[in-house]
């Protein structure tokens, strides 16, 4: 579920497979989801402009039951006792205006919901996918990814047998790359939406942490000095690995940010896009980041690609985890991802400098 999975190219650009054995040729299925294979266009996208946007679980809030979406569930379950929630039972693809709504204030209250068997969401394809996406906010278009031929607000990340992707590194001991989804923007991603179309039979999870939770570990003194800073965030590097880069921001947020419908702060840098907190000398940054990333883990389950994953890049951090590679097998997924306000600072007044 990251953008650190991006395509540049496609080994299996076909829906139809041909296998070789002797003199005979052999025919795999077809693949279902060929359709949504990554395709990278020669199109130039403008810069984006600022707009006014309202996090839809406000009107949730004034709904007699705000949890009613949840009724027909046959179970839900706490991830953990902070973070995540899984959900059985639920059919995303009927929900109405006001589930759609209920949906977006239980993501921003549990920062993470996976719903168990989407078929019918993820079959519907990429025009539906748009006109769910747009409910939560403006969609954004990847700067630097594959995405479906005429459909680039549909983010995907794919690897197989031979694919490579951004920021894969060979000289790192880890896969592991904390991050919240395109911070360099003005105004972030606040509720995305994933799912996996393929998957390796074992490997390939993704991995959550609660920017909630991190910052509550720290003492209140240190917190408070957290509040007053603010940091930069870059996409250059990102726009740069890319041979397909188009556009990449920087612009600066809070340290610490407040989830606009639920009042809760949390911290608001990660390793990936986050360059340096403004005002302080380098070596001083560099210290406090790397404090602060120092610091639940959602299984696909192989051949079930029907799982469906909503989660607040407000408040909450992922990393894919790159452990499948020698399998040899494919990792297709999708992500829709509609923008938010631009970052509420925790402290009432701090002022954002410009880049």
């Amino acid at each position: 579920m990251s953008v650190v999975e991006t395509v540049t190219e496609v080994s299996q650009p076909l829906s139809t497979l041909n296998l070789r054995g002797g003199h005979k040729e052999q025919k795999t299925e077809p693949y279902s989801y060929a359709h949504l294979l990554p395709h990278f266009s020669p199109e130039q996208y403008p810069p984006l402009t600022p707009f006014k946007h309202e996090d839809p679980g406000f009107r949730a809030l004034k709904h007699t039951d705000p949890r009613a979406f949840l009724k027909n569930a046959t179970n839900v379950v706490e991830l953990t006792p902070n973070l995540g929630t899984e959900v059985h039972g639920v059919n995303l693809a009927t929900l109405d205006s006001d589930g759609r709504d209920q949906l977006a204030l239980e993501v921003a209250r549990r920062g993470l919901m996976v719903f168990r068997g989407q078929h019918e969401f993820i079959d519907r394809g990429p025009d539906s996918y748009l006109e769910w996406g747009r409910h939560f906010g403006r969609l954004h278009i990847h700067p630097t990814s594959g995405h479906p031929k005429d459909y680039p607000q549909v983010h995907l990340v794919y690897k197989d047998a031979k694919s490579s992707y951004n920021f894969e590194r060979e000289d790192s001991i880890t896969s592991t790359v904390w991050h919240s989804d395109v911070s360099y923007e003005l105004q972030p991603p606040g509720l995305t939406t994933f799912f996996l179309l393929s998957q390796p039979t074992t490997g390939g999870d993704t991995l959550f942490t609660s920017q909630i939770s991190t910052l509550k570990k720290l003492s209140p003194s240190f917190v408070a000095f957290l509040r007053t800073l603010s940091a930069v965030h870059s996409g250059v590097e990102q726009a740069q690995f890319s041979r397909s880069g188009k556009r990449g921001g920087i612009h600066v947020h809070p340290l610490v940010r407040r989830h606009p419908v639920t009042g809760e702060e949390a911290l608001y840098v990660n390793r990936q896009f986050t360059t340096r907190i403004v005002g302080l000398k380098r070596e001083e940054s560099e210290t406090i980041l790397k404090f602060l990333y120092d610091h639940s883990r959602v299984k696909w389950q192989p051949w079930h690609p029907c799982w469906l994953v909503g989660l607040t890049s407000i408040t909450i951090h992922q990393s894919a985890i790159v452990d499948y590679g020698k399998s040899n097998e494919r990792r297709h997924g999708a992500r829709i991802t509609p923008q938010a306000e631009r970052p509420v600072p925790a402290l009432e007044g701090l002022e954002l400098p410009r880049v």
